[in-house]
């Protein structure tokens, strides 16, 4: 649908539609970042809802190799109730707060009176254009690098239902509440060529964005892949949002999925995240570079999770290495 909208005919437009932020060339070093992003609650603390929901704002900027600087509030919320305004306090205050961790000023917003709370940041930032990621230029031989666990899909959806594992607010608290500042810094010290975060189209889909960008193929191993605890347990039951299934059949015509996997494999490539990881695209010989780079910043998932190959626009699913 992106292709059939009009284009920006202003030649300062670096990129549009397509990316993972819009990038605006002010002068020739410097360049304007810009994103938006907002979704219904995933969790059921307010404070921490709105942590995740700035922390996934926040992430595409990090995603295009950029620094956010400012952000408005993307508010909906029920004016008449049971929730009251002390809900949408404490969400604004977890905003507030992972935003003055990141560096940004929130300055300003918009509320609408909504029957179902949503919250996110329209979030500026800046880059030098040289400096500036994109999803193009993977290589064949290139690994595939992930820095968080994927399963947030599944985890939110038991909870919902109230049939989730124990921890599984917190495992989905700790992981879509981390920036993914540090993974960016890490990459940056080291040098990568092809950059997405992975948020609700799931871990093949954006995958599948930097092998079409980049105009190569590729592979992802299932028994490397970083999970959550207690998403296997979820796809068991049959926990499985809407979105995951979408995602999987959007997906199935470009993958080759190996005879030895299963189909809830299948949907855990697809499952539909809320503030995921960094996913790079990096030289094999600076594999292990990359990896200290991310363990010196603090990043606890650091995950050889694939390869590029020379299969275009293909990408397989494969047991393993």
């Amino acid at each position: 649908m992106l292709d059939q909208l009009p284009r920006p005919h202003d030649a300062r437009v670096l990129i549009a539609q397509g990316g993972d932020a819009g990038v605006y060339l002010l002068r020739d070093d410097l360049a304007l970042v810009q994103t938006v992003d907002f979704f219904t609650p995933i969790v059921n603390d307010p404070e921490s809802f709105g942590r995740i929901a700035a922390a996934n704002s926040l992430s595409d900027i990090y995603a295009m190799g950029a620094t956010p600087l400012t952000a408005l509030n993307v508010v909906g919320f029920p004016q008449r109730g049971p929730l009251g305004m002390a809900v949408l306090t404490e969400i604004l205050r977890g905003g507030y707060a992972k935003a003055d961790e990141a560096g940004v000023a929130i300055i300003g917003g918009h509320t609408i009176d909504d029957a179902e709370p949503k919250y996110g940041l329209a979030v500026t930032g800046v880059v030098h254009p040289r400096d500036l990621w994109t999803k193009r230029g993977a290589r064949p031989g290139d690994r595939l690098v992930l820095t968080k666990a994927l399963g947030t899909g599944l985890l939110a959806t038991a909870l919902k239902a109230e049939m989730g594992p124990p921890d599984a607010e917190r495992a989905i608290i700790d992981s879509c509440a981390r920036l993914n500042d540090r993974a960016a810094r890490a990459a940056r010290r080291v040098g990568v060529y092809a950059v997405t975060d992975v948020t609700g189209f799931g871990l093949a889909l954006h995958t599948l964005e930097i092998l079409e960008a980049s105009g190569v193929g590729g592979e992802l191993w299932l028994d490397a892949l970083p999970l959550l605890p207690g998403a296997r347990e979820c796809l068991a039951l049959g926990l499985v949002p809407g979105g995951t299934h979408a995602n999987r059949d959007h997906a199935l015509p470009r993958l080759r999925v190996d005879a030895a996997l299963s189909g809830d494999d299948v949907l855990l490539a697809n499952d539909a995240q809320t503030s995921g990881g960094l996913l790079f695209a990096v030289a094999p010989e600076k594999v292990d570079v990359l990896l200290a780079a991310l363990a010196e910043e603090g990043v606890p998932v650091r995950a050889v999770i694939g390869r590029v190959t020379e299969e275009a626009n293909v990408l397989r699913l494969r047991p393993g290495e």
